[in-house]
């Protein structure tokens, strides 16, 4: 079930209304969100949610094991162990086939016969991200970050249908005590959904959609078709095509939860305004950025070693496993790889620049305007690696982008438009878009409405016929 549709609309309008009715009698409430949550996720294939099932299953188990441990061992091993079920389950649908591929490549080359058995897994939609949250709810516990809950809050807290398939990441600390609380229904945030709401359906369907269509599609499809201008604009297309496509889901998202009463995390602040990669980081998708950051990179060791090896060790180790959480093939690798690379690079200069008494990054002037052009074109490489099928993809557009010159046709002044402007809104200042948004928060209730009834048609007119799934959707 997708946000931009039809049957959204109606399951929304259902679970709305039973959001606030059951309000005040939290056992049936949490029954209703659950049922809704599991409607809502078998709209894609209904088995699926008795993975949800036990992945909520282990999480509780777990969660409720390591609290009735007596020794520090037995809490560890109890940690360990769901922990491990949990990634096993993610491991087994997600990269199964890309080890059981590999592995037979090897043993072929090696002069053997197959390794494993080719077996056609279906991947679940969004079981990368309620198994992150899973795991990082039994983490928690284990660090006494939170005390267990009840399972029926834990069934809430993992298939809370606004966060569902595609983040954000929410941790436990974060949501369960919502969960919890009875909200005021009269302290709903309308005029702040509703214009997350719009804002993420005019970005997913109108932006996300005409990039895809005219740039980014037809030139990863067939990049030896395509002339160096084209593979270039192509680039800086999925740049644009999957912020817009996954701050989009971000912004519907969140709005979602706050007409519910709920508040998640922001996932993007103005990522391309960046001016080198760690700062990158912290502004796109920021609740996995943290995720990794908490539960990879500090556990390995983090920045605190006086062995610069063991640190670069640390970021690559972080960056390699986030790509290939992304997906299984070696483009996700390479892209997590190139990343790794960059921050490390970007580590050594900053230690570099404070023993020289100098600020660690430039804030201001050419330097700073430098920084950010570097770092756009770096992630634009690496946006490349993510959306090309296959590494010979990525070799062919590489290629052909310093050799292939010619006529652009697809470069057309309204494509070069919506991308500069897509780009360059990310540079006004914070308080401008706030400005707006409240602006449209103080108009009367009939006004508001009006305002949505212009912006809804517009992003209908605007929009495809048939709206494509969500990037993040298949992660």
């Amino acid at each position: 079930m997708l946000f931009p549709t039809v049957d959204f609309a109606i399951f929304f309008a259902a679970a709305f209304t039973a959001n606030w009715l059951l309000n005040p009698y939290p056992r049936l409430w949490r029954a209703a969100m659950v049922a809704a949550s599991y409607l809502f996720y078998s709209w894609w294939d209904w088995r699926f949610v008795f993975l949800l099932g036990a992945a909520t299953v282990i999480a509780h188990v777990g969660a409720r094991s390591v609290q009735r441990s007596r020794t520090a061992s037995w809490r560890r091993a109890a940690m360990v162990v769901s922990v491990s079920l949990l990634l096993g389950l993610l491991g087994w649908f997600k990269y199964y086939g890309f080890l059981t591929v590999n592995l037979d490549s090897l043993s072929h080359a090696l002069g053997g016969g197959d390794f494993l058995p080719l077996l056609r897994v279906t991947l679940p939609v969004g079981i990368s991200f309620f198994t992150f949250m899973a795991v990082s709810y039994v983490v928690d516990v284990y660090r006494g970050r939170i005390d267990p809950a009840p399972a029926s809050e834990v069934a809430v807290y993992l298939s809370f249908f606004p966060h569902l398939v595609a983040g954000p990441i929410v941790r436990g600390e974060e949501l369960l005590p919502q969960i919890r609380a009875r909200r005021d229904g009269s302290k709903i945030e309308f005029s702040r959904a509703a214009w997350l709401i719009a804002s993420g359906l005019f970005k997913k369907v109108v932006i996300s959609s005409y990039v895809s269509t005219a740039i980014v599609n037809p030139v990863f499809n067939s990049p030896r078709q395509h002339s160096a201008l084209e593979i270039l604009f192509a680039a800086y297309g999925y740049a644009v095509e999957i912020y817009t496509d996954f701050s989009g889901y971000t912004d519907i998202a969140i709005g979602c939860a706050l007409l519910l009463g709920f508040r998640f995390p922001a996932n993007f602040d103005a990522p391309y305004t960046a001016r080198n990669l760690q700062e990158f980081w912290r502004r796109w998708h920021m609740t996995l950025s943290r995720w990794l950051r908490d539960y990879l990179y500090i556990p390995l060791g983090g920045n605190h070693s006086e062995r610069r090896w063991v640190v670069a060790r640390n970021i690559l180790i972080t960056m390699v496993l986030g790509g290939l959480w992304h997906g299984a093939a070696w483009t996700f690798v390479a892209w997590g790889a190139l990343h790794g690379v960059g921050q490390v690079v970007g580590h050594e200069r900053r230690r570099w620049r404070e023993a020289r008494g100098r600020p660690p990054v430039p804030s201001t002037g050419w330097r700073a305007a430098l920084g950010r052009l570097a770092t756009f074109h770096v992630v634009c490489l690496g946006w490349v690696f993510f959306n090309a099928n296959s590494m010979g993809t990525v070799g062919i557009m590489l290629e052909r982008l310093f050799t292939a010159w010619g006529p652009a046709p697809l470069v057309t002044p309204v494509l070069v438009l919506v991308l500069a402007g897509s780009v360059g809104v990310q540079y006004l200042p914070s308080d401008a878009l706030d400005r707006v948004r409240l602006a449209f928060a103080r108009q009367r209730g009939v006004v508001q409405a009006a305002i949505l009834g212009v912006t809804l048609l517009v992003i209908t007119t605007l929009g495809p016929e048939g709206v494509a799934p969500f990037i993040y959707y298949r992660f």
